[in-house]
C-alpha cells in the first residue's frame, strides 16, 4: 500500500511517499510546498488544496496520515496559521476517500528514531537510513516521511513491531543521578 505522510505548515508543507510491502518499506517520493507569505491567508489555503490534490492524482495513496500540531505557548497566531494548513489538509485527504492517520509528533519520532524525544537531525538521519536514501531529505520533508513511515508501522499491529527498542524510562534513582543498569527480560 502507497502512504502520504503529510508535515503540516502555513508557508511550507512537507509531504512524502512510502510504499509498504508487508514489513518492508521503499521510498517513493517526497518534497516541499512552498507558500507564498505574501498571499492573503485564504489564497495560501487553496493553494495548498490545490498542490496536495496534485500530488494525490499523480501518486495515487491507499492511505495517509497528517501530524498532529504541536504549538509552543505564546504564540496564538502562528497556532491558528498551522491549524488552518492542517484543517485543509485533512479536508483534501478525506474528501478524496483516504483513511487519514493523525500521529502525535512524539508518537512519529519513537516510531522512526527509537526516541520521542528526538531532535530533527536525529530524525533526518533515521529517515535516509529507514528508507536507504543516497542524502537525508530537508526537514520538513523528512518529516513528512516519517510521518508515512509512523503510519505504515501503525497499521501493522502498533510500535511494538518495530525493529528498534522502544526507550526504557529510567527509575527514580536514575533521575537522581544514581548509576543504574538495565536488565534483560528473561
Amino acid at each position: 500500500m502507497r502512504i502520504l505522510g503529510i508535515d503540516p505548515g502555513s508557508a511550507v508543507t512537507g509531504y512524502g511517499f512510502v510504499e509498504q510491502q508487508g514489513s518492508a518499506l521503499r521510498h517513493i517520493a517526497h518534497g516541499v510546498f512552498r507558500l507564498d507569505r505574501k498571499l492573503p491567508p485564504a489564497a495560501r489555503l487553496a493553494e495548498l488544496q490545490r498542490l496536495l490534490l496534485d500530488v494525490l492524482q499523480h501518486h495515487e495513496p491507499g492511505a495517509a496520515a497528517v501530524e498532529q500540531s504541536f504549538v509552543r505557548p505564546g504564540n496564538p497566531h502562528s497556532a491558528l496559521a498551522l491549524a488552518q494548513a492542517r484543517g485543509v489538509a485533512l479536508a483534501t485527504l478525506a474528501g478524496a476517500g483516504l483513511p487519514v492517520g493523525e500521529p502525535t509528533p512524539q508518537q512519529v519520532k519513537r516510531a522512526v528514531t527509537g526516541s520521542g524525544a528526538a531532535k530533527k537531525p536525529q530524525v533526518q538521519q533515521m529517515v535516509k537510513r529507514l528508507l536507504s536514501l543516497d542524502q537525508a531529505p530537508v526537514a520538513d520533508a523528512s518529516d513528512a516521511l516519517a510521518v508515512a513511515i509512523c503510519h505504515a508501522h501503525q497499521s501493522q499491529g502498533g510500535l511494538a513491531r518495530l525493529p528498534i527498542a522502544p526507550r526504557r524510562r529510567p527509575s527514580s534513582r536514575a533521575r537522581a543521578g544514581q548509576r543504574w543498569v538495565v536488565r534483560r527480560a528473561r
